[in-house]
């Protein structure tokens, strides 16, 4: 597998406009297109090899599902991850023959990513610094009474800051992302200590995503059972995350059909005690 000019230039332009919160709102932009799960299945599109990109994308995606950016604050850009660190691993896991569904493959694709994504912190505080440029002029309109020029400022200006952040150091390493992975094949082996840490450190890093999320969601014990009933479905029934996906939504159905049914009572003698007393 390789990446040509082009296919580097729609992974580095998806790059781009994933660091833009303001396309759409984060909803579209950052939390997205920049998830690593919308940028496997895109990087597997454009380097014609979907189910791989889905099942690294998965794989990385557990890792940093419960990420957010408190305040700006940014410990791993997502953006790099998924259109970086994906990529590169898709031409690793292709050039040495892995199952992309097996251990191994994930693991390199986690450590890899979680690697890219800490250097990515840069091109992101890169970003924001260049953008101060474009809120100061903004400002200066402002005291001018230029106020039509601050759609610049908002819409036109920010796309230098991507386009030297997000695009360019993006299709650079997309464009030399085989000369990289020939380097990584010829000084750290397979049956190498390095890869093989490698791989086991990016086996234990999902229980990381897996942890900050119960942090975030899980507030009393009971909480819990949500989990474990789907570690159960995957350790007895062989199901993917796709199927307890879909096993969590037959029962989400059946909780809210009895949700809905529990209320119907009450308001029904609410409305039998209105007519009682209006025959009073």
């Amino acid at each position: 597998m390789t990446i040509s000019v082009w296919q580097a230039a729609i992974i580095a332009l998806c790059a781009c406009l994933s660091s833009m919160p303001g396309l759409g709102g984060t909803t579209f932009g950052n939390y997205t297109l920049g998830r690593p799960l919308i940028g496997g299945l895109v990087c597997g599109l454009v380097l014609g090899n979907l189910p791989m990109g889905i099942m690294l994308g998965a794989a990385v995606q557990i890792v940093y599902i419960a990420l957010v950016t408190p305040g700006g604050t940014v410990s791993a850009d997502v953006r790099a991850i998924s259109y970086i660190g994906i990529p590169l691993a898709m031409l690793y896991v292709s050039s040495v023959g892995l199952d992309p569904a097996g251990a191994e493959a994930q693991g390199f694709a986690v450590s890899m990513a979680a690697t890219v994504g800490t250097l990515g912190t840069v091109l992101f505080y890169g970003t924001a610094t260049i953008n101060l440029v474009w809120q100061h002029m903004g400002m200066d309109w402002v005291k001018k009474g230029k106020l039509k020029s601050l759609y610049l400022t908002d819409m036109a200006l920010p796309w230098i800051s991507h386009i030297l952040c997000s695009f360019i150091p993006t299709f650079i390493i997309c464009m030399f992302g085989s000369d990289m992975v020939q380097i990584i094949k010829d000084y750290l082996p397979m049956d190498g200590l390095a890869m093989k840490t490698l791989f086991t450190v990016g086996s234990l890093l999902p229980a990381v995503g897996v942890a900050i999320l119960l942090k975030q969601v899980v507030s009393k014990p009971v909480d819990f059972l949500t989990f474990f009933f789907g570690f159960t479905l995957c350790a007895c029934m062989g199901l993917n995350l796709i199927g307890c996906a879909i096993v969590g939504g037959f029962f989400a159905i059946i909780n809210y059909n009895i949700r809905c049914l529990s209320l119907r009572p009450a308001a029904a003698g609410v409305a039998s005690a209105d007519d009682d007393e209006e025959d009073i």
